[in-house]
């Protein structure tokens, strides 16, 4: 949410030919509590101070020598790849108007200036200009947040259909319309979490705690490919194993019970020249799987 005060300290460039027209902004902007306001009377330089310090608003004059304000906002596209130019024009010509928005202004403001207009179009630009850069943010986080749970769920899918989806091009857009299923009649899944985790997080720093979880992680998924286990993975202090996936094995059961004791010997030899000392919990299940991709546009796996 944006607040009156994130509005206040909107970042403000008044561009305008005339001295007493720049003054009369500035005192109309900095007596209704607006914070950062920058001014130039010299409309080549818009571009080069947008470009530096990224400002939520122009108020941008369209009559003036040189680069008028219609060549301002054609220049100010380029550095707005995000198609919204916060520009709010100033003139004193009704026909300007029509022309202006077209050109991409959000809005614009009459000379000569009253008082209320000018603060009240200010204050709803900043307000849109917020949002707008809000909403951006949150759709680039979701999107990067997309890509990670989709590399994850690659990372824990049976090889099959790992290998089924790796690669494909609507995987990686986020969409999927197949439907892929396959099951197996019977496996066993290892699952092992290390002991009162949140005490350990609380008594080692970061760099520490990575590189604890790090080295099990190696330890683990080593001894997961001498045995030929299939998707072995370290999912934050947990660690889980599938025996019996894409290649069905009679024996299933005994690598699973085997796997176990190598992540209880791994967490010796590891508590032998540490001075934390990890305990594990170690679960063993047997029963049917069914692997699929049930979602046609966020890609979800069900076991």
């Amino acid at each position: 949410m944006i607040s009156p005060t994130d509005i206040l300290h909107g970042k403000i460039l008044v561009v305008d030919d005339q001295e007493a027209n720049v003054l009369l902004l500035e005192q109309m902007l900095r007596g209704a509590g607006y914070t950062s306001i920058t001014s130039t009377m010299d409309s080549s330089k818009v571009c080069e101070l947008h470009l530096i310090n990224h400002y939520d608003l122009i108020l941008l004059d369209l009559q003036m020598p040189g680069m008028d304000g219609f060549q301002v906002m054609e220049n100010l596209k380029d550095l707005e790849k995000g198609g919204y130019l916060p520009v709010l024009v100033i003139t004193a010509q009704p026909a300007h108007k029509l022309r202006a928005l077209k050109a991409g202004a959000k809005d614009f403001i009459s000379k000569p200036f009253d008082l209320a207009e000018v603060l009240l179009r200010v204050h709803n630009m900043l307000e849109v200009r917020l949002l707008h850069l809000e909403m951006k943010r949150l759709y680039e986080r979701i999107a990067a947040e997309q890509k990670v749970s989709q590399r994850l769920l690659l990372n824990v899918l049976p090889t099959s259909l790992a290998g089924r989806l790796e690669g494909q091009s609507e995987v990686k857009a986020g969409v999927f319309t197949e439907l892929v299923t396959e099951s197996y009649a019977e496996v066993t899944l290892l699952f092992a979490d290390i002991l009162e985790f949140t005490r350990f997080v609380e008594g080692a720093n970061a760099e520490v705690l990575l590189g604890v979880l790090d080295e099990m992680a190696i330890r683990f998924d080593a001894q997961g490919g001498q045995s030929g286990l299939d998707k072995t993975r370290t999912i934050g202090n947990a660690y889980l194993a599938s025996i019996g996936l894409s290649d069905p094995v009679i024996e299933h059961t005994i690598k699973a019970s085997q796997k176990a004791l190598d992540i209880v010997e791994a967490v010796d030899r590891f508590n032998e020249r540490s001075k934390y000392k990890l305990k594990l919990r170690i679960g063993l299940d047997i029963g049917s799987e069914v692997s699929s991709i049930v979602h046609k546009r966020n890609i979800v796996c069900d076991f």
